[in-house]
This record gives structure tokens, C-alpha cells and sequence, in this order.
């Protein structure tokens, strides 16, 4: 009998320190604990109430979704810079992510609504103006489907300028909540290309362009890959003479801001990997009245400039 109870008790005791041991935080790997992540970027701002709206949206329909920013800010209209950030971003996030990408300036054209795919097993929901295409580049495409299917909608009516609203974002939560993309809508065999800006490297150097801005800092972005740089025969420490927009400059090729005085200013290797223009706790776009487009021109390290 007593041994009875002492198998008992040890058996309850168990049982005890297994619960304790989930409830302590023992990952649960049941797929009713995983959250749907959803990621939204667009040129909306923060001063209206439409990501407001968005977000609005996709709770009703995916309650559960997580919605993580990347940014509101995009420059409007600039699908190139809204490509660069979510490529960048992207490649963070694991497979069956959805991201809900809107800089749409074609809203309410023939240009379409798309679901795309990834090789990498991420989705996402855009316009079909080459926002995705730096990371088709890179991942790969499974397979894109234009969302014609009203049921992915707010209906009964469909705004001609807001489907960041009524379009984008109750797709992207359908998505969330398990819905499978093939019955948004047909196959689109081809999407849109952007075509990209790329450095030029020619004998006598790089010719390149300033592409934007790391705000709030200032800092000048250029297309001009740090390697390529290098190539050149630059490294840190190095004095570059080089051209902006026809202007010669002298800098430093520094790794850091603090390798200058406070308030100079230094060329620099972002952390993506393109050079930059910045000015240690300063804002370079600021203090010398230069925003995007801009054009660069770096020689060859001893070469002449341009004439």
C-alpha cells in the first residue's frame, strides 16, 4: 500500500514540474502558439489617420496578426526607395511572413494588385509596379496572382484611391489568417520590372548617384557598392578627392563617424554596404543644401578628376 502511494505522489509530482516547466517558459511549438507576422511599409506618413485604417482592417479579419513596421515615411511616389527598404528588411524575417508593401502611385490604374511568392517562402501583397523586384533579384519567384477575387476585398464598394484600405491590407490578412494566395485571383506570368539604378565602373573610376538619405541624420546614400570602392584602391584612412554633382570634395574614407571631428566630414561604408557622405553629429543634406538626385563621380585612387 505504501509503496502504491509513493508511486502515485511521484507520478503527481511529474506531472507538476512538467506544467511548471511550460508555464516557466518551455517554447510551445503547437501551431496554435505561432502568430502571423505581418510587415507594412508605405509612403502613407504619420500625419493622416490611413495606417491607422490599415491596420484597422487587418485586425478584424486576423485578430491575432502581429504587424510590425518598417516605415511610413518612404519619400512618396518612390518606388525605388520603398524597394530598398524592403528588400533590406526582408531578408530578417523568416519564411510565411507577409508583407504589406503600398507605395502606389498608379492607385485606381490598370496597374494590378498582386500576391507574390518567394522561393524563400515569404509573401507579399503590393501594387505590381517593380516594388518587389530587388527581392525577386535576390529570393527568387514561386508564383504572383493578382487579387481579383472580391471575397480578399472590403466590399461592397472599392475605393479608386485608397487600396492600401480596401485591396492590400484585408489581402494581407487573409493571408495571415491561412487563406491560400492561388484563389486570390489568376496567375500573372509577368510582373513589372523596376529598373534600378546601378554604379558605372569604368577605367578612370565610379560614376554613381546619390539615391537618399539616412534620415534623420542627413547622411548621403549613393549607389556605389563598397567593394567596388575599394577596387579603386581606397581604404580607411584615405583621402578621397572625388566629384558631387560637379563639385570637387576632399574627404577622409573613415569607418566610423568619430574618426573625424565633431562637426567634419567623412566618407563611410554603411551598414548595407553602399558608400556614404556624412557629417559626425551633423546633417550633411542640411548643412550643404544637397538632397537626391545627385550624381558622384570617384576616380580611380592618383587619377585626375573630370574636366
Amino acid at each position: 500500500m505504501q509503496r502504491r502511494l509513493f508511486v502515485f505522489a511521484l507520478a503527481v509530482f511529474s506531472l507538476v514540474a512538467t506544467s511548471c516547466g511550460k508555464i516557466r517558459g518551455q517554447r510551445d511549438n503547437s501551431s496554435s502558439a505561432l502568430r502571423p507576422t505581418i510587415v507594412f511599409i508605405t509612403d502613407f506618413g504619420t500625419a493622416n489617420d490611413a495606417v491607422a485604417l490599415c491596420k484597422a482592417v487587418v485586425l478584424q479579419i486576423a485578430p491575432d496578426a502581429r504587424i510590425m513596421d518598417i516605415t511610413h515615411q518612404v519619400t512618396p511616389f518612390q518606388i525605388e526607395e520603398g524597394a530598398r527598404d524592403l528588400v533590406s528588411v526582408s531578408a530578417y524575417y523568416p519564411a510565411g511572413t507577409v508583407f504589406l508593401a503600398v507605395i502606389d502611385p498608379g492607385v485606381g490604374t490598370s496597374r494590378k494588385a498582386v500576391i507574390v511568392k518567394t522561393k524563400k517562402g515569404q509573401y507579399f501583397v503590393l501594387p505590381d509596379n517593380g516594388l518587389i523586384t530587388p527581392v525577386l533579384d535576390r529570393d527568387g519567384l514561386e508564383a504572383a496572382h493578382e487579387i481579383t477575387n472580391q471575397t480578399w476585398m472590403l466590399t461592397p464598394a472599392v475605393s479608386s484611391t485608397f487600396h492600401g484600405r480596401d485591396i492590400f491590407s484585408p489581402a494581407a490578412a487573409h493571408l495571415a489568417a491561412g487563406w491560400d494566395y492561388t484563389i486570390a485571383g489568376p496567375v500573372v506570368p509577368q510582373l513589372v520590372q523596376l529598373s534600378v539604378r546601378k554604379a558605372t565602373i569604368e577605367e578612370k573610376g565610379i560614376t554613381g548617384d546619390i539615391i537618399g538619405l539616412d534620415d534623420p541624420f542627413g547622411s548621403l546614400i549613393s549607389n556605389i557598392q563598397a567593394d567596388d570602392f575599394r577596387a579603386l584602391g581606397y581604404e580607411v584612412g584615405s583621402k578621397v578627392s572625388f566629384q558631387l554633382n560637379g563639385k570637387t570634395l576632399v574627404l577622409p574614407f573613415g569607418k566610423t563617424f568619430m574618426d573625424v571631428p565633431v562637426g567634419d566630414s567623412l566618407l563611410y561604408q554603411d551598414s548595407r554596404g553602399r558608400i556614404a557622405i556624412a557629417v559626425n553629429q551633423g546633417n550633411y543634406s542640411k548643412k550643404f543644401s544637397i538632397e537626391p538626385p545627385a550624381a558622384i563621380f570617384v576616380p580611380r585612387k592618383g587619377a585626375a578628376l573630370r574636366h
